[in-house]
């Protein structure tokens, strides 16, 4: 009983602006975090892990991912990502940490599901995830219409989710922000899985 699982985040600067500063006392990078967690406590230990790089890493994504696996060598027992859209960077990701790596730790797919295309917008400008442009073409024609734009995300994340688990993923994290309905409708699609 208790609890059994953490995942350990760094955090965003205040309002997703300006650069990151460790609070007094704090940790400057979710490794040293990792590590002391790792050095007190039990817990089996998540950490973020991000398809197209983290929006802060200004030397690239495949540095970015480098620096992934600092994280699990300071003691994470699985990976869950930031949201992606398209797959195809996910396998980009998970192929680099497997072999450039020696990456053996679960990767877990974190997915989004739209509510509204002014909300998907605001989310993959602060995290710096892109939308395909086909995708985003969708989206922009359902700008006014938030209910077309979430059965849309749905539809979509069902398909997305189908691909991934087909190719063989641990499993799924779901980003439900507070609104379980999407994230029921898109699990009770993927039924079969079970």
């Amino acid at each position: 009983s208790g609890i059994k699982n953490i995942l350990a985040l760094r955090g965003d600067p205040p309002g997703g602006k300006g650069d990151f500063q460790a609070t007094e006392g704090g940790f400057t990078y979710s490794k040293d975090l990792v590590a002391f967690i790792r050095s007190e406590f039990d817990f089996s230990i998540g950490v973020a892990g991000f398809p197209e790089g983290h929006i802060a890493c200004k030397e690239g994504r495949e540095v970015d991912w480098d620096r992934l696996k600092e994280k699990v060598d300071s003691g994470a027992d699985f990976i869950i990502t930031q949201l992606f859209f398209d797959n195809d960077d996910f396998f980009r990701f998970r192929d680099h940490l497997v072999k450039k790596t020696g990456m053996t730790k679960p990767i877990i797919p974190g997915i989004l599901s739209v509510l509204s295309t002014r909300q998907i917008k605001r989310f993959t400008e602060l995290c710096g995830a892109s939308i395909p442009e086909s995708m985003l073409n969708r989206l922009d024609d359902l700008a006014e219409d938030d209910a077309a734009a979430t059965e849309f995300g749905i539809e979509h994340a069902v398909r997305q989710c189908e691909a991934l688990l087909d190719a063989g993923v641990p499993g799924l994290h779901f980003y439900c922000l507070n609104k379980s309905y999407s994230t029921n409708r898109i699990v009770d699609a993927l039924s079969r899985y079970r």
